[in-house]
């Protein structure tokens, strides 16, 4: 059990405040191989339909940079999945961008048809994690 301000037991199994509804997850896995493959042949123009301006600055140079990408696609189609969009739609994957807080912490950047979808669906914030390692990228997203 767990007591609030007003002294009277909450199970917080069942204790569910507007601001903690959550409203949907997903979490991604790919192997760092598969989206290489992706993005080697076609090169700067895959990046620029699939990774806006300021995430390809920022995903540096080297075997880092296809790791990075990676973490990122699998957000963006982490939030896609929940906005209930098809990830094969390329107009969307532009309208969503994974920026880096100062912190240190991904955070998500809606605009266009990303953001009226997730205003439709009442989310008003996004919890993100993204992990990578040599073979794989992982990420979750969670919308309240």
């Amino acid at each position: 059990m767990f007591t609030i301000e007003s002294e009277i037991p909450v199970n917080l199994l069942t204790f569910e405040p507007d601001a903690l509804k959550v409203i949907g997850h997903s979490i991604n896995i790919v192997t760092i191989s598969s989206i290489k493959k992706l993005i080697e042949p076609a090169g700067r123009s895959f990046e620029m339909q699939w990774f806006t301006e300021r995430e390809l600055s920022a995903s540096g140079f080297g075997n880092h940079r296809i790791q990075y990408l990676a973490g990122r696609f699998c957000v963006k189609k982490a939030v896609l999945q929940i906005l209930g969009v098809e990830y094969n739609q390329d107009c969307f994957w532009l309208d969503l961008e994974v920026q880096r807080l100062s912190t240190g912490k991904p955070a998500i950047l809606l605009d266009g048809k990303c953001q009226e979808i997730a205003v439709a669906l009442g989310i008003t914030k996004w919890l993100v994690s993204i992990s990578h390692v040599s073979s794989y990228a992982t990420a979750s997203a969670i919308a309240l």
